[in-house]
């Protein structure tokens, strides 16, 4: 499935978009009053029914031709599924059950809504292997506006996730850095002619408690504090606390 387009148009533009003959389904929408309009495209219809016939669905010819009766009954199978799979993508606004009201060949035929009616009209390409063609969903313009206020309600829960996807996509993108980490003993300063002049022998007096917990920094920043440790024949620094600032 592949989104096209999603734009408002006149519902009589929106019939005209759309080929002729094809296979039209008026689509109810309770609790909702008004109706939506399905259209799947011949160049998509005639290789689906041959394949939920048995066959593989490669048309050798392009069919223009209106579906028949008995074609439309095993098409109505599919048309459960997809009115199943709207319910389900709807179920995060509204509650709404799509039902299938009418069927139609010619746009020019169906009579649902007014000509100047506004409808949000949504163009998704199909394609089943090698097979492709589009689907139209025509829905009125006034249910979309009645639905605002929880469109809007939505978009906040998605904003919120897509927030925490953000951060786990950045926290990838940094694994792979590197970090220095230096334990200091912060005694007392001095000044630079005296370092200038220390020589081999001299002892310098840090006034360090042994019990006075060390800082340790992360790209020079203060983030925990611990204690000196011997791991083996070596020294080790262990964090026991994470160091907070406002």
């Amino acid at each position: 499935m592949n989104l096209i387009s999603v734009e408002q148009l006149s519902f009589g533009e929106y019939t005209q978009s759309l080929p002729s003959p094809t296979s039209l389904i008026a689509l109810g929408m309770k609790p909702y009053d008004g109706s939506a309009v399905l259209e799947l495209n011949p160049t998509l219809v005639f290789p689906i029914l041959e394949m939920l016939l048995g066959g593989t669905g490669k048309m050798p010819t392009k069919i223009t031709r209106e579906i028949t009766e008995i074609e439309q009954s095993i098409l109505d199978g599919l048309l459960r599924v997809i009115l199943h799979d709207l319910r389900t993508a709807w179920l995060a606004v509204a509650a709404m059950e799509f039902s299938i009201e009418s069927h139609e060949t010619e746009p020019q035929l169906l009579q649902i809504l007014a000509q100047n009616e506004a409808v949000v009209a949504i163009a998704i390409e199909v394609r089943i292997g090698e097979i492709s063609g589009m689907m139209n969903l025509g829905i009125p313009s006034i249910i979309v506006k009645m639905l605002r206020h929880k469109f809007d309600a939505h978009r906040t829960v998605r904003k919120t996730q897509a927030t925490e996807e953000e951060h786990a996509r950045i926290l990838r993108l940094i694994r792979p850095g590197t970090l220095r980490l230096d334990a200091r003993l912060n005694g007392p300063t001095m000044a630079v002619p005296d370092l200038l002049d220390l020589k081999e022998g001299d002892v310098l007096s840090f006034d360090y408690p042994v019990g006075r917990p060390l800082d340790l920094t992360v790209n020079n920043s203060l983030k925990y504090q611990g204690e000196i440790v011997a791991v083996g024949y070596k020294r080790a620094l262990e964090i026991k606390s994470l160091v907070t600032r406002e």
